[in-house]
């Protein structure tokens, strides 16, 4: 707080006594109403001052005379005459406080001597002991009742006195007080009747001599008086504990009171102020806990010399001596810390003896320290702590004890000139309290100072008027807020009548308005809430809304009729400040018209100015951005960057498009809307330039350059393109389009803000999307050229015999890889995986087009195991573990139709057949239908005697083959396939005659072994057929039963050894029959196609047959 103080200090200007104050000027009033409201109570006090013309050391002579000597004078005759010790723990000889108040109060060491002999020559005072007896507790019961009567003996004996006393203690008696000291010694308090917890509050004041050997004594009596014995034998009859007590009362002698105990205290003991409880000690052993007594004692002087300072009051003094030391003491800290009240150990006890000596009640103490403090801090950096404490203690003993008039007055006028002063600190808190860590605390400090001051009693007494804090603060922040403005205008004055610089004053001048409204809403507000309860930051925003509101009407007024690009560009900082200043608003505790609501009404003739310079300043960026760009990928970090330059800049040109929205924030929806669309325009318009620019840069640096370094440039170009296609897709984000829907959904319809932005920025993308289809095209056609010649080399008919499988694909495979990682480094992800789709689905089509178009049957087996080979290996290389494409994507039709034909053509015409066995047992498991009957059967493996155990049991739902409307049927069991079990005969049960539901119960074994029934294909074919004597027997259907699930069969099973293997439960399994579809499998017609090989037509045949026998039409 050292910027609130005034810059020069003097003796005489630090601190003034309460006579030198009251002639004072005031602090300057900031406010009418703080005058109106503050001084209606209060009256200037006028005093007889230096005169202004005299020079310096006269001044400061005539001070030392007048001031200071007497106030010297008073110290030393209280050094000389003091009694008790001080309070704290270090005591100060005489010469030590002699050596402190020179220093002081400074005197040179004749003026010492000679002031330290007159006060020598002074009267001395009469000494004296103010005692207060405030109360006692749980003292002795004397009388019947069980209470006493107490009162209190208070005398001080001296030396004399006591040894008389010890001489007369040949027998213990319980009188000293009353037996040893005369009767006008010996005060006595007044009786509390029937208590034992009297309480008097009763003050004496105890001459005595000389302290040495002195002592303080207090005697506590039960004052007895005389009772009749009829009165006593009630007592009796109503309270016969007391039975004791009346014995004992009997005994002793009539009207003789009771003693209960005694307080002795040597005064060289004591501190010059006491107050505590004291134990009361008992004459004899009898009774030793006889209660505690409360007592307050003083050391005062009566009597002491007026010539020390003739006409002024112990007060004054106090308060002159309490200034002295304060300034001694600030001028000898070193330090820059805030003082925090601490005297000197020679100050404290200084003006604890003068205190003490003149009986300054703790009130008027403490009311000096508020006066002296308060006025301190007015100059110098003090604690808060100090003026809180000063408070809260005269606020305390404001209701404990009465001032005198003049002290009233004095404090009343203290308070109020505080209170004077703090607000004016508070109409220049921007100057005194920057928002800094160190400086807001000290303006917190201030305003709570402010509020205990409005919250005490005594304020609230000595100033009855109107006064609400709330309120004068907030009028102390407006006034200085408007007074801040103007002195800001000032300094901001524009130098000429330029146009441009008048619109830059003004800028300047916002700025700085900005910067306090940022400030008051970031560091102040919270002070004053806090504080205050006053929300600082509305007060101070609607008084700058005012006083902006008229400067930019008075600017842009002198504007009208001279809008130019020079003029909209000064303009635009000036927007942007009242934009920030205009969002603030949201953080206004009570809303209310503002008059900036629609400032940007004025600027709407600046606004295409504005929209012009952005897209020329991009637009041209860009350009030069293109200029300098060798195409090459940025490498920056562990992860390289496979865009070139010209793309980030291009990012970063179009960034202040997108921010110029977010400034301008124009109120109106339908001329934003409008205004988004010209923006998203001119994003378009640039990234459409940045295209043809690109691509015409491609054309310069590929004329002189190798092929290779070519497709190099090719690649980042289609890479720059798909970094620019993202950051266009971001655009509408960025904008906010949404927010910008709902706003306008009002004044704009659905389909025409859809019609409009989003078609701008389609466009766009297809042009970017265009651009790099057609680069990825001129770097596919390479690659499928190439791929294409690698894959027919591999048909052609001398090389089947002379290579592998492996070694045949083997350079396509190389070609690939090395194609793949070149394009992998030199592509960004996106723009690499566009190129794979297409290149994978084309060596598919390649590969389907080579394996249909092989000339001859021979051979083909090979041919397309090396295909098959090579599909497996393309696919490992497009999915590349997860890297490259996904195999949902590889895994096409054309691929599946191209495998499945690939590995049939691949296999022998056994494995085809086994492969179609597979096929139909997978056709029997997902088959539910019965819908030409089911076979039911128990079957199961044993591998001990290596039978295959089958039983028949029935079939059911048959359907009628004869005439009659009935079958007969019978079961052929036939194992397949035949070149696994070439051995087995078919076997058939009986013919059961008219029957569609016959019940065969006929058990069959066939010697297989275990290997035959897990060989691939491996099979139980039953088929069903009405028997009939002179034609061929009618198909009724077929079941598909796999042997190696069947019990026994299964590879759960353990153990090879003959007699280890437990008894296998037959399996109960019921199998819908099947009728084949006509011309469907792919596989037979593979087969039928191999007419070389006679096993694989006789197999068709067959099947061919079931076929026409079949009803199941395609």
């Amino acid at each position: 707080m050292s910027s609130q103080r005034e810059p020069t200090i003097t003796r005489d200007n630090l601190l003034q006594t309460p006579e030198q104050e009251h002639g004072s000027s005031r602090p300057r009033q900031f406010s009418p109403a703080n005058v109106r409201k503050l001084g209606l109570t209060r009256k200037t006090r006028m005093r007889r001052d230096f005169r202004e013309d005299e020079n310096p050391e006269e001044r400061e002579r005539t001070h030392k005379e007048l001031e200071l000597k007497p106030l010297y004078k008073e110290l030393l005759y209280t050094i000389t005459h003091s009694m008790g010790k001080p309070s704290s723990a270090e005591v100060y000889t005489e010469s030590q406080l002699h050596q402190y108040i020179q220093e002081a109060f400074p005197m040179t060491e004749a003026e010492h001597s000679s002031l330290t002999e007159w006060v020598y020559g002074t009267e001395p005072p009469v000494y004296c002991l103010m005692a207060t007896v405030k109360e006692a507790k749980e003292i002795l019961g004397k009388d019947i009742s069980g209470f006493s009567d107490p009162y209190c003996l208070l005398t001080i004996m001296e030396d004399e006195e006591e040894s008389r006393t010890r001489r007369s203690k040949a027998k213990p008696s319980k009188s000293i007080v009353k037996d040893v000291v005369s009767n006008d010694k010996i005060y006595q308090s007044e009786i509390k009747n029937q208590t034992l917890n009297p309480i008097w509050n009763e003050t004496f004041i105890l001459e005595f001599t000389d302290i040495a050997g002195a002592s303080f004594h207090l005697e506590m009596w039960d004052k007895d008086e005389e009772v009749s014995l009829t009165q006593k034998l009630e007592d009796i009859t109503t309270n016969l504990s007391s039975l004791k007590r009346i014995i004992k009362d009997a005994k002793k002698e009539k009207g003789t009171d009771d003693f209960l105990g005694k307080v002795v205290l040597k005064l060289q003991d004591l501190h010059c102020t006491e107050d505590n409880w004291y134990n009361l000690e008992p004459r004899t052993e009898t009774y030793p806990n006889r209660g505690m007594c409360h007592l307050n004692l003083k050391f005062i002087h009566k009597a002491r010399d007026e010539t020390l300072s003739a006409g002024r009051s112990a007060y004054t003094n106090y308060c002159g001596i309490l200034q002295q030391c304060v300034q001694a003491r600030i001028s000898k800290q070193k330090e820059t810390a805030p003082w925090k009240g601490a005297l000197c150990g020679e100050a404290q006890t200084l003006l604890e003896f003068y205190a003490s000596q003149n009986d300054l009640s703790p009130f008027l103490q403490d009311l000096a320290k508020w006066v002296a403090y308060s006025k301190l801090y007015q100059r110098l950096e003090v604690d808060s702590s100090v003026l809180f404490q000063q408070l809260t203690s005269v606020e305390y003993h404001w209701h404990q004890q009465e001032l005198p008039r003049q002290q009233k007055q004095e404090l009343g006028d203290s308070l109020h000139g505080f209170l004077q002063y703090g607000l004016c600190l508070v109409a220049k808190y921007r100057d005194i309290f920057p928002p800094t860590p160190s400086a807001t605390p000290k303006l917190h400090t201030l305003l709570r100072i402010l509020v205990q001051i409005c919250k005490t009693q005594a304020f609230q007494k000595l100033n009855p008027a109107e006064f609400e804090l709330l309120n004068e603060v907030s009028d102390a922040v407006e006034t200085g807020t408007e007074e801040w403005f103007t002195i800001k205008k000032g300094l901001h004055q524009p130098m000429t009548k330029d146009v441009a610089e008048i619109v830059s004053a003004l800028s300047r001048l916002i700025g700085e308005v900005q910067e306090d409204i940022k400030h008051n809403k970031d560091a102040w507000n919270r002070v004053f809430l806090s504080a205050v309860q006053v929300d600082v930051f509305t007060v101070v925003y609607k008084r700058f809304d005012s006083l902006l509101a008229k400067e930019v009407r008075k600017t842009l007024s002198l504007l009208e009729g001279q809008m130019e690009q020079a003029v909209a560009n000064a303009l635009f900082p000036v927007y942007l400040s009242l934009q920030a200043i205009h969002k603030d608003k949201a953080f206004l505790q009570t809303r209310g018209s503002l008059e900036l609501t629609n400032f940007q009404e004025g600027f709407r003739e600046a606004l295409p100015y504005w929209l012009s310079r952005v897209f020329s300043l991009t637009q041209g960026r860009v350009e030069r951005a293109v200029q300098v760009d060798q195409l090459q990928p940025l490498q920056s970090g562990a992860v390289p960057i496979k865009h070139s330059t010209s793309a980030v800049d291009l990012v970063a040109c179009i960034q202040p498009i997108c921010q110029l929205w977010e400034q301008l924030s124009w109120p109106d929806p339908e001329e934003a809307f409008m205004l988004m669309v010209k923006l998203t325009e001119d994003v378009c318009k640039i990234v459409v330039n940045y295209c043809h620019t690109l691509k015409e840069r491609v054309r310069v640096l590929s004329k002189n350059s190798d092929p290779g370094s070519a497709i190099n440039m090719l690649c980042v170009v289609v890479n720059d393109l798909e970094h620019l296609r993202s950051v266009l897709n971001q655009l509408p984000t960025q904008l906010n389009w949404a927010g910008l829907r709902v706003w306008t959904q009002n004044v704009i319809g659905q389909s025409q803000f859809h019609n409009t932005l989003p078609s701008q920025l389609e466009q766009a993308q297809s042009v970017l999307s265009r651009e790099i289809r057609s680069a990825l095209d001129t770097l596919g056609k390479k690659l499928n050229t190439d791929i294409e010649t690698q894959v027919r080399s591999m048909s052609t008919r001398r090389r089947i015999p002379s290579k592998s499988t492996e070694d045949a694909a083997a350079p396509l495979m190389r070609y690939l890889e090395q194609e793949m990682q070149y394009m992998n480094e030199n592509l960004v992800q996106e723009n690499f995986n566009s190129l794979l789709t297409p290149l994978w689905n084309n060596s598919v089509k390649i590969l389907y087009q080579v394996a249909t178009q092989h000339p001859q049957q021979e051979g083909l087996v090979v041919f397309c195991q090396r295909l098959l080979y090579t599909l497996q290996c393309l696919q490992q290389c497009f999915h590349a573990e997860g890297n490259g494409l996904p195999l949902k994507t590889l895994h096409s039709d054309e691929y599946m139709v191209l495998k499945a034909h690939l590995t049939h053509n691949s296999l022998s015409s056994l494995q085809l057949i086994e492969k179609f066995l597979e096929r139909k047992i997978q056709e029997q498991n997902v088959n539910t239908s019965e819908k030409y009957g089911a076979v039911t059967l128990l079957a199961s493996y044993s591998r001990s005697d290596q039978r295959l155990r089958v039983e028949v049991l029935n079939a059911v739902n048959l359907l009628p083959m004869d005439s009659n409307g009935l079958s007969d049927p019978f079961v052929q069991l036939c194992l397949e396939p035949k070149h696994v079990f070439h051995e087995v005969e078919p076997r058939c049960t009986r013919i059961k005659s008219c029957d569609l539901n016959p019940l065969f119960e006929e058990a069959f074994d066939f010697m297989v072994s275990l290997d035959q029934c897990r060989a691939p294909g491996a099979c139980l074919v039953l088929t069903v057929l009405d028997h009939d004597t002179l034609m061929t027997d009618d198909f009724e259907g077929e079941a598909f039963l796999a042997l190696k699930g069947l019990p026994g069969a299964a590879r759960e099973m353990t153990g090879d050894g003959l007699g280890s293997q437990p008894e296998v439960t037959p399996a109960q399994i019921r199998l819908p029959l099947l009728h084949p579809k006509h011309n469907e499998d792919s596989i037979l017609t593979l087969l039928e196609s191999r007419r070389g090989e006679q096993e694989a037509q006789d197999y068709v045949r067959k099947r061919r047959q079931r076929e026409k026998q079949s009803q199941e039409r395609i």
